[in-house]
């Protein structure tokens, strides 16, 4: 009788990396995703209709965004080739943002934009 072998990747627990270990920009990199994510649930991103969305709460968008514009811009230098991408994905945010708002926000008055600037 010959067994078949488990693939590796099924059988290994998932690695376990101290959080000491792990680069302050990867660390960085993952809140900002974790950030945006949150966001475009909140904005109703995931459902075809944004509009319709159970999960969309334009003040908790507006909280989660503004904490990622703070993070992205106080930490812009040390993201590297990640800050052009990480910096695309908070302005498509706030323009989302500004697009589901029944009463639009003021340039400059939006969520994240007293630390990105105006965004149109």
């Amino acid at each position: 009788m010959t067994s078949i072998p488990e693939p590796a990747n099924e059988s290994r627990e998932p690695e376990v990396r101290e959080l000491a270990d792990v680069p302050a920009v990867e660390v960085i990199s993952r809140a900002a995703v974790m950030l945006m994510s949150s966001a475009a649930e909140k904005l109703g991103l995931s459902e075809p209709d944004p509009s319709e969305s159970p999960y969309l709460d334009l003040d908790e968008a507006r909280r989660v965004i503004t904490a990622l514009a703070g993070l992205v811009t106080a930490s812009v230098e040390y993201l590297g080739p990640h800050a052009g991408p990480i910096r695309e994905g908070l302005q498509a945010l706030q323009k989302a943002f500004r697009e589901a708002s029944a009463h639009p926000d003021e340039p400059g008055k939006g969520p994240g934009e007293k630390y990105t600037g105006p965004v149109y």
